[in-house]
């Protein structure tokens, strides 16, 4: 029994490191770009021995693999649970708004998947691939999503990949040109800017669904359409320092 539940105990120890250098890797990533980060960076920070990330991970590309898994895990969760939160009655085009609308506003709380993705891009084909080919899943939801709207509105049809091109600039541009933001509207906070450039985008994608006024989401604040999900890794991070910081 003794034995049992020391090996309970060690299989959770080893599961709480492996995160612990996950996110540790990924904060690095972010701040540095992968490239610059070696596997001793890793470690010196993560306060875990050179040894043991080898043992759990073998090579720098294996850790940024398993930050990809996690990302597809997450995002998944995160649209499943967001489409839950939005009525199922709904026409489809007020679905898929509210949908990408809701999800740019997690990019902007949350600019760590999308600086991984972008520093992912500067590295080259095999980081890359690694993403895209794990992707199918996400992909299958999006598309359904605008199948419905396409077909319930056949006069204006939405192409996906504009839509998703859109995001991307619009979460890549948020967190990798933060000083031209705050300088847009440079008496604003920085969470009032970032509220700013996501009506920007939600106004675009009112235009192209056909949503009305009184259709539209208007927040306060960016964390009004935020659902609750917590990200085990750390790709939260932000919001969750922020609120430590109240």
């Amino acid at each position: 029994m003794t034995e049992r539940k020391q090996g309970r105990r060690s299989a959770q120890a080893a599961e709480e490191t492996k995160l612990l250098i996950i996110k540790t890797a990924a904060e690095m990533f972010c701040e540095l770009g992968y490239e610059r980060v070696s596997l001793r960076n890793i470690s010196e920070r993560a306060g875990v021995s050179h040894s043991l990330i080898r043992h759990h991970f073998g090579s720098k590309e294996k850790i940024w693999q398993s930050i990809s898994d996690n990302l597809h895990v997450y995002f998944l969760s995160y649209m499943y649970k967001l489409l839950e939160e939005i009525p199922s009655e709904l026409p489809s085009n007020v679905i898929l708004y509210r949908f990408v609308t809701m999800l740019l506003a997690q990019q902007l709380a949350h600019p760590m998947p999308i600086q991984l993705i972008a520093d992912g891009v500067r590295q080259g084909d095999v980081l890359m691939d690694y993403f895209f080919d794990n992707n199918g899943e996400l992909e299958k939801f999006v598309n359904q999503l605008v199948v419905n709207c396409n077909s319930d509105f056949p006069l204006k049809p939405i192409n996906i990949w504009e839509m998703k091109w859109q995001m991307m600039m619009y979460a890549h541009g948020a967190a990798s040109m933060k000083p031209f933001i705050l300088d847009t509207w440079e008496n604003a906070s920085e969470e009032q800017c970032l509220l700013n450039h996501w009506q920007l985008f939600n106004q675009t994608m009112a235009n192209q669904l056909n949503i009305s006024p009184e259709q539209m989401l208007q927040p306060e604040q960016l964390s009004d359409i935020l659902i609750e999900l917590p990200c085990e890794w750390g790709c939260d991070k932000e919001e969750k320092d922020s609120q430590e910081a109240k």
